[in-house]
């Protein structure tokens, strides 16, 4: 429930950050005297010096609706862009970056929007991928058998055991041994809990139900790096890796915009060769990388929405695989007027680049969550 309350929040509080970096364009308002904001005389429905409509509403209805406006309608712009984002990116960027900016969602605008909807469905549904999919009794017979020899050499341990105390001889060796098996096999019970689980929330409570690693088993690195700031992150990361899991899923959203600082230098390597490419400027390339994103959010949103309605596994895979490379075509061809083979190439090379920027990204996020106090 609580989980439920959070993603509806941050899915307002995308909309709402969204709305604050995009301009309004074709809302009307009354008309008055003076701006209420700057002073300045008014002109129609908007002041000609801060852009401020003329007309302000002091009702709680109307503050209910600038949220649901905010969230949900992006000035009526978002039903032009996203047809175009989808089916004609190519078009899109080359008429953003050409001045059409009053008719589309900005992309930085469109952007925030869907990096805060995406996480907002994945804490109330989960990703495109889930265990839902998977024959659960076999995973739980495989993971059974997977236990048994672990389970046999347990008992044989505990008899060596109470030989040894019988004995009067020391039993830490194998004590040991015994700490680790343990581990193990408490290893394979948690992944049974997950693998059982119908739901989200039955995953996460499975989880959190798993005990701590038992007392003795080596849990901790000793990381010799050179540099003892890294290895004290390193070491104090490993110590406790589920808080570094949940520090990197809660510095996903906050850092996203890192992606395109990131991936805009891999854009401008595509062009660099050919004089005639050198017309387009940085900004162009950041466009073009927003609103790509801006598409793989959703389209990942999209897919988990879609998953609990009973789209197979196979074809989230496919749609995976298939739609990100034919996406990147197309806004290639489009955007800088390329030849179906210079399209192509750059396909293939973005890809690759694309794998790249993602994993920097993720070592961006370890590296945050590993060094926060």
């Amino acid at each position: 429930m609580v989980a439920g309350i959070e993603g509806v929040g941050e899915m307002i509080t995308g909309g709402l950050l969204a709305r604050s970096v995009e301009p309004a364009a074709g809302e009307a308002g009354g008309h008055g005297e003076i701006c209420l904001n700057c002073g300045a005389a008014l002109v129609g429905g908007f002041c000609h010096q801060c852009g401020q409509p003329a007309h302000v509403h002091r009702t709680i209805g109307a503050f209910w609706h600038d949220v649901a406006h905010s969230v949900l309608h992006f000035d009526g712009k978002i039903w032009r862009t996203l047809p175009l984002l989808a089916w004609k990116p190519g078009e899109l960027t080359r008429r953003y970056i050409a001045g059409e900016r009053a008719r589309f969602v900005s992309p930085m605008a469109l952007f925030l929007f869907s990096v805060f909807l995406m996480f907002a469905v994945f804490s109330l549904v989960g990703g495109p991928f889930t265990l839902n999919g998977f024959d659960r009794d076999e995973a739980v017979r495989d993971l059974a058998k997977e236990a048994s020899p672990d389970q046999k050499h347990l008992e044989q341990l505990r008899a060596e055991r109470a030989r040894l105390v019988a004995a009067g001889l020391p039993t830490r060796a194998v004590d040991m041994t015994i700490n680790t098996v343990n581990g193990r096999l408490k290893t394979y019970e948690a992944t049974k809990k997950i693998v059982s689980a119908g739901t989200v929330e039955e995953a996460r409570a499975a989880v959190a139900e798993v005990d701590e690693v038992t007392p003795g088993t080596p849990n901790k690195i000793e990381a010799n790096t050179g540099w003892p700031r890294l290895d004290q992150a390193i070491e104090h990361a490993s110590e406790n890796p589920k808080l570094l899991a949940y520090k990197i899923q809660s510095n996903g959203y906050k850092f996203s915009w890192a992606l395109i600082p990131i991936s805009v230098p891999f854009l401008w390597l595509l062009f660099l060769h050919r004089r005639r490419y050198r017309q387009y400027r940085a900004y162009d390339h950041t466009v073009f990388i927003t609103y790509s994103i801006a598409f793989m959010s959703l389209g990942l949103i999209a897919l988990s929405v879609l998953r609990p309605l009973g789209l197979p596994d196979a074809m989230i895979g496919i749609a995976m695989t298939l739609v990100p490379p034919i996406h990147m075509y197309r806004q290639l061809r489009g955007a800088y007027l390329l030849s179906r083979w210079s399209a192509v190439w750059r396909t293939f090379m973005l890809v690759v680049f694309a794998s790249i920027a993602a994993t920097l990204f993720f070592m961006l996020l370890v590296a945050l969550g590993a060094f926060a106090s």
